[in-house]
């Protein structure tokens, strides 16, 4: 027996033990959490549960975008017009060569500024979307951060197609239903998650 006792307390002193809780009448406790712990509603069964959710676009016909359609609106990222430039390519003249119709490329305030912060190397895009063929939208929010930009007002307005080659924006995007993506690839402008019915290259999404 004795060989046993010593065993149990070796035992004890090498694991420690948990820790037990404090009672809601402990001292410890201040008087007005003490209330509050006590003073729990019981669960009504019959109650009615109210969830929250996302109101869908109504634009969208299960993930088919009904306000997609020529003449397309494009809106142009930062690194897309940097990205036509590197590969010599005509930005309105590859947009109607990859979607077969009419085009108006937008540009956001936002990408004007980020633009014009990079300086001298990249006069010729400032050149390219200062032509008047390219619509401007302004933008309402502080600084010049265009990617939050361009995610706000696809989520809100589902007639756009966004032109990007920035892998996160991309990622953003894809998460968005019926918004496509057109990007360079091949030196040549390929468009993703773009429906057949608005003629699109097959190979392209």
């Amino acid at each position: 027996m004795g060989k046993q006792k010593k065993t149990r307390k070796i035992v004890e002193k090498r694991f420690a033990k948990m820790k037990k809780l404090i009672s809601p009448s402990d001292n410890r406790i201040k008087a007005d959490e003490r209330s509050e712990s006590r003073k729990k509603k019981p669960i009504d069964p019959y109650e009615m549960k109210i969830r929250e959710i996302p109101q869908a676009s109504s634009a969208l016909f299960f993930q088919y975008n009904t306000q997609l359609g020529p003449p397309y609106h494009i809106l142009i990222d930062t690194n897309f017009i940097n990205f036509s430039i590197k590969n010599k390519l005509d930005i309105m003249q590859n947009m109607m060569d990859c979607l077969y119709a009419k085009c108006i490329p937008y540009v956001t305030d936002c990408v004007l500024g980020e633009l014009e912060k990079l300086g001298r190397k990249y006069r010729v895009a400032l050149r390219i979307i200062k032509d008047p063929r390219f619509e401007r939208i302004a933008c309402l929010h502080k600084g010049t951060y265009a990617d939050d930009c361009i995610v706000q007002r696809v989520t809100q307005h589902k007639c756009y197609i966004v032109a990007t080659n920035d892998k996160d924006l991309k990622r953003r995007i894809r998460k968005i239903p019926g918004v496509p993506i057109m990007f360079v690839a091949q030196h040549k402008y390929t468009i993703e998650r773009m429906p057949d019915a608005y003629g699109a290259p097959k190979g392209a999404i």
